[in-house]
This record gives structure tokens, sequence and C-alpha cells, in this order.
């Protein structure tokens, strides 16, 4: 398989395409980005952490029955697909109140969500990434009834997984957001599950380890995410 063309440059990710037109190359880059590409910067070893991440997270996810397009990493800072047709939806579970949804709602941080809270937004930067519900998903045929509640089923099947997993870790996983894609004609868990994408907490102290520490200036970003990798007992390449 030979890497081709770019096909997306995103604020952190270039997507490639390859000879086999149902695989796609996922590069992930140093760079970073807060409040819709206001606040930049390049973190050295952040690409290839975030990568091996992504890789250990959807390997977990396939092994408790949730589809994903993950196939392989292929190097330290690249992994192969499958090519998806994306939603333009972000699915995000809340299981303790922090950033966006305290400022909406005006509830403090910290406080533990029971049920937890699941929200739909639109991917679109120039919005954005505006909240949405299931009637403007439907009317604007963004996806169909029975892929919202398919949406809906994984991304918590997704939240019992992984809590336990960074439980297991000392971890709290705070919240995080998905991204889907039909494949097959199955909906499969797209882009990438990474400290870019959740919030996650030292289960004791609440420190915060994602990227909250780079959007609040508290420094230490990619030491972070690498204490969070030797806490799920990543092994990360020198």
């Amino acid at each position: 398989m030979k890497k081709q063309a770019e096909l997306y440059a995103g604020k952190a990710k270039t997507v490639y395409t390859t000879d086999d037109p149902d695989k796609l190359i996922l590069h992930f880059r140093n760079d970073t980005s807060a409040f819709d590409g206001e606040k930049v910067a390049r973190l050295e070893r952040k690409g290839m952490v975030n990568n091996v991440f992504n890789a250990f997270i959807m390997q977990k996810l396939e092994a408790a029955g949730i589809p994903t397009h993950f196939i392989e990493r292929i190097s330290d800072e690249e992994s192969v697909v499958k090519r998806l047709d994306m939603l333009p939806i972000e699915c995000v579970v809340r299981n303790i109140s922090a950033g966006s949804l305290c400022k909406r709602l005006g509830v403090e941080e910290g406080r533990d969500l029971e049920p937890p809270i699941f929200e739909f937004f639109l991917k679109n930067d120039e919005l954005h990434d505006p909240m949405i519900n299931d009637y403007h998903i439907i009317t604007f045929r963004w996806a169909t009834e029975q892929e919202i509640a398919r949406m809906k089923e994984l991304t918590f099947q997704v939240n019992t997984v992984l809590k336990q997993l960074f439980a297991d870790a000392g971890l709290l996983l705070v919240d995080y957001k998905l991204e889907f894609g039909r494949f097959g004609g199955e909906l499969v868990l797209g882009d990438e599950f990474t400290p870019d994408g959740c919030r996650l907490w030292d289960a004791e102290t609440r420190r915060k380890l994602d990227k909250d520490r780079f959007r609040q200036g508290l420094g230490g970003v990619v030491e972070a995410y690498e204490e969070v990798a030797h806490r799920l007992g990543i092994e990360l390449p020198d």
C-alpha cells in the first residue's frame, strides 16, 4: 500500500489517500490549537504520542465489540484507517461538568453528572460547531433516525468501556467527543480518541491531564499526555 495525495489537512492531522480506495493514512502532526484556531502551537512528540495513544484506545474498543475505522499503526506518527463517509456530527458525552457546559448552563466545574449528558454538535468551524438535536439531524438529512439511535448506542458503549479503563489507571473520564461514518452499510467510529478530544483528570487530585493544559496555559501538555499513556501501560517510542 502506498501513500498518495493529501486529501485533507485539519488542525492536528493530515489525511492521505492510498492506492487502496478503501484505506486512508492519518498523519498525527505536532500542531495543536484551541478556540477555533485562535491559539496555536507546535509541541514536540505530540503527534507521536497521540498516534500511539489512539491506536491503543481503538484496539481496546474493537476488542469490546465496537466497530472502528482503525486498521494498524504503521509509524510513530501514521496509522492506516478505513475510508468512511463521515457524518458532519460530533457526539459528546459528559460524565463530569467542565468546559462549555459550565459556560452555557452556569454550573460549577467538577460536578458529577448522573446520568451522563449526551449532546450533538454540528462539525462546522465557521459556525463554531453549534449544538444541534435529533430534529436538526433528520430535517437536514445529516443522518437517519436509525443512525442517530446507533450513534447514541455506540457512544454510551464507549463510555462504559473507557470509564473503567481510565478508572483502573487512576483517571476520571470527564467528557469526550466521537465522530462516526458509514462503511459498507455499517456505522463505524472514526476520527480519533486522544487527550486532544477528551478531558482526563487525576482521580485523587483532579489535576488536568488533557488539552485543557494548553487551553488554560497550564504548561506540560505533552508531558501530561505521556503520563496518561504510561498509566494505561502504553509503550511510547523514545
